[in-house]
């Protein structure tokens, strides 16, 4: 199902400018979008302090397991390529979004939503299984840093699967209009943020960890 010319033109600003995406129609939506951009400046802060007590606690193994000895290149690999792939879905999303195609959205969407899925089903395999071979977050620095980095971001990763699937629950019942157009565009920015920071810790923390 595809919106019509006339559905996207809703909820266009007074001023009469109907070259603007969807999403930026309304007053509304563009102070809401820029207030998500000042949130996003806020977490990249927050893991930047994270980011900076990985860098200093690495080396602080106390006795206990080092990154050489934890870390599973095959998993952080499928776990990034999971996570990169979803990012490219979101994409595609948003690019049916500005066609105005509500099926395509709500599919790639879904498929977003599984990749995501499947990376913090891999996430939590890697931490269930760090924690069974006595590598808790309680034995060193090191694990504590790395534990309280990633597991963030996870909490990030999930947070922002549930938010895709009520979005696509009100997308399924409302169809496509200018307050749902925000609120995809607002998640892709958040999904796409989450890509960057893992690629980060893909970077700073696994392939440092097993060099």
């Amino acid at each position: 199902m595809s919106v019509t010319a006339g559905e996207l033109s809703h909820g266009v600003s007074h001023s009469g400018n109907q070259d603007l995406p969807l999403e930026y129609s309304t007053e509304e939506g563009s102070l809401k979008i820029f207030g998500f951009w000042l949130f996003l400046v806020q977490d990249l802060i927050l893991f930047s302090c994270l980011f900076a007590t990985y860098i200093v606690q690495q080396s602080h193994t106390a006795g206990g397991p080092t990154a050489a000895q934890l870390f599973d290149v095959p998993g952080f690999t499928t776990e990034t390529f999971l996570l990169l792939t979803s990012s490219f879905t979101m994409g595609l999303a948003t690019l049916s979004m500005r066609n105005g195609n509500v099926k395509r959205i709500i599919g790639w969407m879904i498929v977003t939503v599984i990749l995501g899925l499947g990376f913090i089903g891999f996430e939590v395999t890697e931490f269930v299984t760090y924690a069974s071979h006595g590598a808790t977050m309680q034995r060193s620095g090191f694990l504590s840093a790395f534990f309280t980095l990633v597991g963030t971001h996870g909490a990030h990763v999930s947070l922002g699967i549930i938010w895709m699937v009520s979005i696509i629950i009100q997308l399924a019942r409302r169809g496509l209009n200018p307050v749902n157009a925000r609120k995809i565009f607002i998640v892709g920015l958040y999904w796409h943020f989450l890509d960057v920071v893992w690629v980060f810790i893909f970077t700073v923390v696994y392939l440092t960890g097993v060099l």
